[in-house]
């Protein structure tokens, strides 16, 4: 016991500066203050480690606007043929409407209101597609869809939707709501796992594809009105 204290003794300096040190690095870890100190509690488990997130493409890409141009892509066909979309705008100015798809009741509505502008839009020599996530075997599944007087495009990989910015994943809690309680299945009507479906939207854009008119709402349930469109597209008409 005696040699104890005194080696104690001997060594109090090196205890206490231990200490004071060990001190220094668990406060400075949990402060964020020491780059050092908070990967040293993290390893030993005393600040846990931040939760790496990967980001979804829908979340970040920026969302594209008034003067930005339409990103190239190929969207599809209820026929299964393959639509340039810059190749589709140079033959005349296109207003492309997204929903959300075909179950949607929201979007049956409005694009069945729509289809009292396509007159005067074609008399503008403006064209107008509706693009959406579901598969092109889905596009026209719904009676009231397959009678429409445009033409409705397939972006089930959703590449195209996303590089817009107006792209955004359902979270799995809702994906599984829609399933069990609505018999919606995100995931057979566009053939993908991605979750991914678009804002409602409506861009106009000039034989160049440069965006003229840009609507985004997050709320699904307010869309633009067929009048505004119209409106809209006088833009790209003159």
């Amino acid at each position: 016991m005696q040699k104890l204290k005194s080696f104690v003794k001997r060594n109090l300096f090196w205890f206490v500066a231990m200490a004071a040190l060990a001190a220094y690095v668990v406060i400075s870890g949990k402060t964020g203050s020491c780059p050092a100190c908070v990967a040293i509690t993290q390893a030993a488990g005393i600040v846990p480690a931040p939760a790496v997130v990967v980001p979804d493409v829908a979340d970040t890409t920026r969302r594209l606007g008034v003067g930005d141009s339409l990103p190239a892509g190929t969207l599809t066909g209820s026929d299964n043929m393959p639509v340039d979309v810059l190749a589709e705008v140079s033959q005349s100015p296109t207003v492309f409407v997204f929903y959300r798809g075909g179950w949607c009741p929201f979007c049956s509505r409005h694009l069945s209101a729509i289809e009292e502008i396509i007159p005067q839009l074609n008399a503008l020599g403006v064209n107008l597609v509706a693009v959406s996530p579901d598969s092109p075997g889905k596009l026209t599944a719904k009676p009231k869809l397959a009678g429409l007087p445009y033409k409705l495009l397939s972006d089930s990989p959703m590449q195209w939707t996303s590089r817009l910015g107006i792209a955004f994943k359902v979270p799995d809690s809702l994906v599984e709501k829609y399933l069990k309680s609505y018999n919606i299945d995100l995931e057979g009507d566009s053939g993908y796992p991605h979750h991914l479906l678009p804002h409602p939207s409506v861009f106009v854009v000039d034989r160049d594809g440069v965006i003229q008119f840009a609507y985004v709402n997050e709320d699904y349930k307010v869309r633009l009105e067929p009048a505004a469109i119209l409106k809209t597209a006088e833009i790209v008409a003159r």
